[in-house]
């Protein structure tokens, strides 16, 4: 501190002004009884410890910045634990309600005949599991539950012990073994792990787990196809209507099947890191405050090798991946429908072909009427094929409608997003500056006031002591005086005692018994009665209860308004103000004052 005073002095001496004079006194020669030489050791000490000082700062600085990154880290970590102790009930009550399934269709399923074994090596390798499951938790999980209980009896021996050392070295050679078992154990059940998924990945099982599978839908419906029609033209145009219909689907599930092939089904990233980015986002709902920069944040700790950039990329490619296969289950059921309804039409229109050519043949004079009949109906077939050409139309207008709304909703949730992070970002550094000010004064303040306490209690203490010692001294010389004083108040209790029994030997006389002198008055109650009727006779009618004249003329009020009344002044307005602003010599007493109010 005090050469950072000598370089505050030192700069605060130099003045602008002043160059014109120097450069004039440095031509004309410089007095060397003036000026002094320029001590640069000293400088060079001023400047190291500004340059300490500085470092200190520095340093200062860097620890709360790191105390900020760990509070800041701490709170998200809280908020990560929340949502992870919402989720862990929900997956407990799914394993739950998957073991109860298994249990209730393993106690419930039945064979079909005597050759189906099948059932009973269900059951038994349902118990061939559970055994290995037992055998597995007694030897991996009860070994750690062990090696925490010896810890913590270990703990408790040294907390109550303090002369014995345990054997740390055997301990922590233990603790090691132990950590090598379950990482060997954790790499066996990983290689498993990955043994199965291979296995069912090779069953090509992933077109039937797959959401978007399509329907087994035939082109031409055989009740159509074999249908006893008797009228080709019809029959061809229900055929071609059922192909238009089927190349109209076709091509669209053929295009969103493309564009689900840009990208494979993990979105080019492995499928390990695939499902845990999905099982991740899946934790983080809407509900949930602040839930997508959680969730950026667990993500990014998940996996520390990936850009943000490529997290955003890989979100949005899953986001477009699932509205397509949205899109694709919806053209898939809206062809259904549609397959269905023509089917539908096409047997009514069979079914009226067929009367009409049985009324046909029933009545051949009706054959133009027949004809009309079909011309009818193929237009209204070719109105429904119109129809249904304008509805496709429609739903991919509204599907292209939907996907830009899409599109646009993200970049405002992006721009949105990046707004309110840079609002943050200077509040929280307007609020780190406020809290570095704050805890540099609370420091200052406590430090001082902590200097003056511990000054304080050493006096006190070193009084304290001295009291102490100077009251045992005294203690002790009262108790012993109080001692003394007993014995010799003993003492002469017993001289006393002996005295008035002496005395009591001596003036001992037997006296005559006298009733009548023992019934009479005796002198002083006879003296005593006369005094009293004397002072009866001298006693006043009456006792009064007031003030005395010297009571009442102490009164200042009095002397005021005697005052006032001298001067003719009694019933003016200041005589009033005057008499309520004077208080009386004594206050009234609580009991005296009234509630009535006159």
């Amino acid at each position: 501190m005090k050469s950072a005073r000598d370089l505050q002095s030192f700069i605060s001496k130099y003045r602008a002004d002043d160059v014109e004079k120097m450069a004039l006194r440095i031509k004309n020669g410089l007095s060397s009884s003036k000026y002094k030489p320029a001590d640069y050791r000293r400088l060079q000490a001023v400047v190291d410890a500004k340059w300490l000082e500085s470092d200190l700062i520095g340093q200062k600085v860097e620890r709360i910045r790191c105390a900020a990154k760990a509070t800041k880290e701490s709170s998200i970590l809280q908020q990560h634990r929340q949502v992870w102790s919402r989720e862990c009930p929900r997956l407990q009550k799914a394993e739950e309600t998957a073991d109860n399934d298994v249990n209730f269709f393993l106690e419930h399923i039945k064979p079909i005949s005597i050759t189906d074994t099948c059932i009973f090596s269900l059951q038994e390798y349902e118990l061939f599991l559970e055994r290995e499951r037992e055998a597995f938790r007694i030897a991996t999980v009860e070994p750690v539950y062990q090696l925490k209980d010896d810890l913590s009896y270990r703990q408790g021996e040294v907390q109550n012990s303090t002369g014995h050392q345990p054997e740390w070295e055997a301990v922590t050679l233990q603790i090691q073994f132990v950590k090598d078992q379950q990482a060997d154990i954790i790499a066996s059940l990983h290689a498993e792990c990955e043994e199965l998924e291979e296995e069912i990945m090779g069953l090509n099982l992933e077109e039937y787990l797959t959401p978007y599978c399509l329907a087994n839908i035939e082109s031409i419906p055989g009740e159509v196809l074999d249908s006893d029609c008797p009228y080709t033209e019809l029959k061809d145009s229900l055929i071609q209507a059922f192909h238009y219909l089927s190349e109209m689907y076709q091509g669209r599930l053929n295009s969103l099947q493309e564009q689900l092939q840009r990208t494979d089904r993990f979105c080019g990233w492995s499928p390990d890191d695939h499902l845990r980015y999905q099982f991740t986002v899946s934790q983080y709902t809407h509900d949930i405050p602040n839930n997508r920069s959680l969730c950026l944040d667990m993500v990014q700790r998940l996996f520390p090798q990936k850009t943000r950039q490529d997290l955003m990329e890989h979100e949005r490619v899953l986001d477009w991946q699932r509205f397509t296969q949205a899109q694709q289950s919806t053209v898939t059921q809206q062809w259904q429908r549609d397959q269905e309804e023509l089917q539908a039409s096409a047997l009514v229109t069979l079914q009226e072909a067929r009367d009409a050519h049985q009324e046909e043949l029933e009545h051949q004079r009706d054959r133009q009427n027949q004809q009309e009949i079909c011309m009818r109906l193929r237009q209204k077939l070719q109105q429904w094929h119109e129809q249904q050409q304008e509805v496709a139309m429609l739903e991919a207008a509204i599907a292209f409608r939907q996907q830009a709304e899409e599109k646009a909703r993200l970049k405002r949730e992006q721009e949105k997003e990046a707004a309110v992070r840079s609002q943050q970002k200077e509040k929280v550094r307007q609020f780190n500056l406020k809290q570095e000010k704050r805890r540099e004064e609370l420091q200052q303040r406590d430090e001082k006031r902590l200097a003056y306490l511990r000054s304080v209690m050493e006096e006190q203490a070193r009084k304290n002591k001295e009291r102490v010692l100077f009251r045992q001294d005294a203690l002790q010389q009262r108790k012993e005086e109080r001692d003394e004083k007993e014995l010799e108040r003993q003492k002469q209790e017993e001289d006393k005692q002996n005295r008035l029994e002496a005395l009591r030997n001596q003036v001992a006389v037997v006296v005559q018994a006298d009733p009548e002198r023992l019934m009479a008055e005796t002198e002083a109650w006879r003296s005593r009665r006369l005094n009293e009727e004397e002072l009866e006779l001298q006693r006043p009618l009456f006792s009064i209860n007031t003030y005395t004249n010297t009571q009442i003329e102490s009164d200042p009020r009095l002397r005021v308004e005697q005052a006032l009344r001298q001067a003719g002044l009694q019933y003016s307005l200041y005589t009033k103000q005057v008499l309520s602003t004077i208080k009386p010599p004594r206050p009234p007493r609580r009991d005296t004052e009234s509630s009535f109010n006159f």
